[in-house]
């Protein structure tokens, strides 16, 4: 693959990106996590060429691309196989790699950006995660958890746990600063990956697949299972089944959390919870954006969507299938609606709009915690959000 690792990667957003919201309201497709990586970290594993975005002009500042020399254009909604790779190299000028109506690359230069009709087509049949709503995340989490695991782990030796710790199986695999004690890690279900300075406190109960990423916490007597992502720089307790929390987000009390998806700079308050199954076990339907509507999961067990910098108070419940949109300030008793739009500021009682700079005084001060500074780049794209979403808050 040595001519592959010459040329620029281009993760497009393609036509997945609606479908996506709100998660890709502040980011493209290929900064979904799913499993312990990236899609485009996935990328990065497999390939050693520059990889940059195509997505929309207003996430362009802070995601760039570059159209120089050939070019390799890939659906950033596609995470990754070595056996997809070898078929990506293979491909000749002209010719788009693709499954079914999915497409999944082609080469070529800037005069050849998206992916066109007259491309020829080359059938890939191997078996991929295609992220193509935001319940693709966690129904697929198990899988790629699996896959990231086998990718970053390959050839290395883990740290070693204290021998506090109980371990069921040997699917196990620390990196260096990895603090826990008094823990449970049962990894007969699924590996357990524990990322640089992680920690784990006493008293957690894990059943794998987990992926803890670097700097993040579980807190005293934490109970995982289920296919489960805690991302970057996260803190987590309670109780917490299939459920990707995608990087610097809090949900560090009791309550529940099952088959969701957290953006990141989100908060979930002490003792608030989810429902992730209708009483009369009926399919669940989710709030889409290109459908202005609810559309069918085919799931039963879906929970909440929340995108970046939401916040909820102590004991919100969520009811099934909820979705929250960018820099919602949930709080108050009773079910808020199933959908609620960025920048909505209530709950059950209802919904007014959060004051756009009140709102950047928040998310200054919580990325202030963690070292980070809100800056411009940041703010434009928050701005344009708030913009574009008021039409849902009239409604």
């Amino acid at each position: 693959m040595q001519t592959l690792f010459r040329m620029n990667f281009i993760l497009t957003d393609l036509t997945e990106r609606p479908h996506l919201l709100p998660l890709t309201f502040t980011r493209p497709v290929a900064e979904i996590r799913v499993g312990i990586l990236t899609i485009r970290e996935k990328w990065q594993h497999y390939l050693k060429g520059e990889l940059t975005y195509q997505t929309v002009p207003y996430l362009s500042d802070k995601y760039t691309h570059n159209l120089q020399g050939s070019v390799v254009f890939v659906n950033g909604s596609v995470c990754p196989t070595e056996e997809m790779v070898h078929a990506i190299d293979r491909l000749g000028e002209g010719e788009c790699l693709q499954f079914g109506d999915v497409p999944i690359a082609h080469k070529g230069d800037a005069s050849s950006v998206g992916f066109s009709e007259e491309l020829r087509k080359v059938e890939f049949t191997g078996p991929f995660s295609h992220i193509s709503r935001p319940w693709k995340i966690f129904s697929s989490n198990a899988e790629e958890l699996e896959a990231d695991f086998n990718l970053i782990t390959k050839g290395r030796t883990s740290a070693s746990l204290s021998s506090t710790n109980t371990v069921l199986g040997d699917r196990i695999f620390v990196e260096d600063g990895v603090e826990a004690e008094c823990a449970v890690f049962n990894t007969l279900s699924g590996p357990i990956y524990l990322g640089k300075d992680s920690s784990v406190m006493e008293g957690s109960v894990i059943r794998g697949g987990l992926a803890l990423c670097e700097h993040s916490q579980l807190k005293l007597a934490t109970k995982i299972y289920g296919a489960t992502t805690v991302g970057p720089h996260s803190k987590v307790g309670g109780e917490v089944n299939n459920s990707v929390i995608t990087g610097y987000s809090n949900k560090g009390h009791d309550g529940f959390l099952g088959n969701s998806v957290l953006g990141e700079w989100c908060n979930i308050g002490a003792d608030s919870n989810n429902s992730n199954l209708k009483n009369n076990y009926d399919e669940v339907k989710l709030w889409s954006y290109p459908h202005q509507g609810f559309e069918k999961t085919g799931l039963q067990f879906c929970g909440l969507i929340m995108g970046d910098h939401s916040k909820c108070g102590i004991n919100t419940m969520f009811n099934t299938g909820t979705v929250v949109g960018v820099s919602a300030n949930i709080f108050g008793s009773g079910f808020p609606r199933n959908f609620v739009p960025s920048f909505s500021w209530g709950g059950a009682s209802g919904f007014t709009t959060y004051n756009f700079d009140k709102a950047m005084t928040t998310a200054s001060l919580v990325m202030e915690r963690r070292g980070i500074e809100l800056d411009k780049v940041e703010s434009n794209i928050l701005r344009h959000v708030f913009d574009e979403t008021s039409g849902y808050r009239q409604k």
